[in-house]
């Protein structure tokens, strides 16, 4: 460097903002990182001016100068387009990098899993039902009310915070960290937006502390197709009547409390549809048939019906008419919630895998120090760390309150799909053992399915995706 090209201060500038923008809050790590991006600029344009002038007998030198003064000038339209897009120019934190609180729910989730968890696991999916012994720990642990307010007996914790719990419980078990995350992701932050004062006293004190709540609002002839539900609620007096009937409704073994989506007026199609909160004891709802399922089976899910269920005027959540509005939001940002499921997921099943390999020997060496095996190992941990980017990604944007909905698909999209490619060969790398019950292999193999098709299949979260990147095209 010559006293032209200030590079080294600059760098050594960059380097403390970076540092600090790790150990900064999202909105201060932002603007460090622009203003690192803005003196980049200064900078680049410096350097070209000063090779300009250290070497005019060159035959690019008459060029070097106009390039400087366009780099001064800012980024040229394509350039401006590809900001605009998204594409490019953002100064973003590392999407991984998590406050102190953050961690310390991550390591308190991580510790519970570990130590008091997962003696349970392998008894409770040969069952198929969740022990409520393992059901009240999450509540005294503070796992189910981890975004409700302090006031209500809640943790009062962030989104990023309840999407590393998730990932934590899913890393022992994939059935439980259901639990939690439909309780966290959706329930809680439905009764946060849009509860009135007395409902969040009332519920969400009940979801923080004891009760388990469930999210009701596929049915048998409505499941990507969410809205074309056939439940109806009308009006008698002061109260509403809903008849109708649900189907694979998650945790509804374990809830006292149901949100069901019900049509108050089918002439306005999905417009009439409105979220109601009705009680597990309330006469006319009944409790059906849990499936009997291939994976996650200690998450139980079941059947609902509702012959003349009489509610109260209270009982409606939100506007009526807006259960529709009320449900896409809140599936996008489960979308999430269970993208890091399928990132726990995926991490358990490596490291079980791992830990099997490294210590089994054949031809005199362990099998991991096989070269082929080697790359294969590899390249899992590679997809397993961008799925985890893409989750929390996607989670701070949300929690930031910018536009996630294309990146929560994403996030869904790869997790699901690396939990099963992962999942699938764990089995292969232990070998005949793998196929056993013996081994948890299986069971991580077994569970990683549902990701590709519950809170939106594979081919939903494609459709999102490519919908929102086209209209960046017009």
């Amino acid at each position: 460097a010559t006293p032209q090209q200030p590079l080294p201060q600059h760098f050594e500038r960059s380097q403390s903002i970076f540092k600090m923008a790790l150990s900064s809050s999202t909105t201060a790590a932002a603007r460090a990182l622009g203003r690192v991006a803005a003196s980049s600029r200064t900078a680049a344009a410096s350097l070209v001016a000063a090779s300009s002038l250290a070497s005019p007998s060159s035959s690019s030198s008459s060029a070097l100068p106009a390039a400087g003064r366009r780099l001064s000038q800012g980024p040229g339209l394509f350039v401006q387009r590809q900001q605009a897009r998204g594409c490019c120019g953002s100064s973003r934190p590392p999407c991984t990098a998590l406050s102190e609180d953050e961690a310390m729910m991550r390591d308190t989730a991580r510790k519970w899993a570990q130590e008091f968890l997962k003696p349970h696991v392998a008894a409770m999916d040969q069952a198929g039902e969740m022990t409520e012994e393992v059901v009240q720990s999450l509540f005294e642990n503070g796992f189910m009310g981890i975004e409700a307010p302090e006031e209500y007996g809640g943790v009062g914790a962030n989104f990023v915070s309840a999407c590393l719990t998730v990932e934590e419980v899913a890393y022992v078990d994939p059935a439980v960290a259901a639990l939690v995350d439909i309780q966290n992701t959706l329930l809680i932050t439905l009764f946060n937006r849009y509860g009135t004062k007395e409902q969040k006293e009332k519920y969400l004190t009940r979801l923080a502390t004891d009760t388990a709540c469930s999210f009701a609002l596929s049915e048998p002839g409505s499941g990507s197709d969410a809205f074309a539900l056939k439940t109806a609620a009308r009006r008698d007096g002061d109260d509403w009547i809903i008849d109708g009937s649900k189907c694979w409704i998650s945790n509804s073994k374990e809830a006292g409390v149901f949100i069901v989506f019900a049509n108050v007026d089918f002439s306005k199609k999905h417009r009439g549809i409105t979220a109601f909160i009705v009680e597990r004891e309330n006469p006319g709802l009944t409790i059906g048939k849990k499936e009997d399922k291939l994976g996650i089976r200690a998450s139980s899910t079941c059947e609902l019906n509702f012959d003349n269920c009489r509610v109260p005027a209270s009982a409606l959540l939100g506007k009526e008419g807006e259960g529709y509005k009320m449900a896409i939001g809140l599936l996008n940002e489960g979308r999430i919630g269970i993208a890091a499921q399928m990132v726990g997921l995926a991490r358990g099943s490596f490291d079980y895998a791992m830990d099997y390999m490294v210590t089994r020997k054949q031809f005199g060496t362990t099998i991991a120090d096989f070269q082929g095996m080697q790359f294969q190992y590899a390249r899992a941990a590679m997809e397993i760390e961008a799925a985890r980017v893409l989750v929390y990604n996607a989670a701070r944007l949300k929690e930031a309150g910018e536009p996630f909905v294309v990146e929560a698909a994403m996030a869904k999209l790869k997790a699901s799909e690396v939990a099963q490619m992962v999942s699938s060969q764990a089995i292969d790398w232990l070998g005949g053992v793998g196929f056993t019950k013996e081994f948890m292999a299986e069971k991580y193999y077994r569970d990683s399915k549902i990701g590709t098709i519950y809170e939106g299949t594979s081919n939903i979260q494609l459709q999102t995706i490519a919908k929102i990147l086209r209209s960046k095209y017009e």
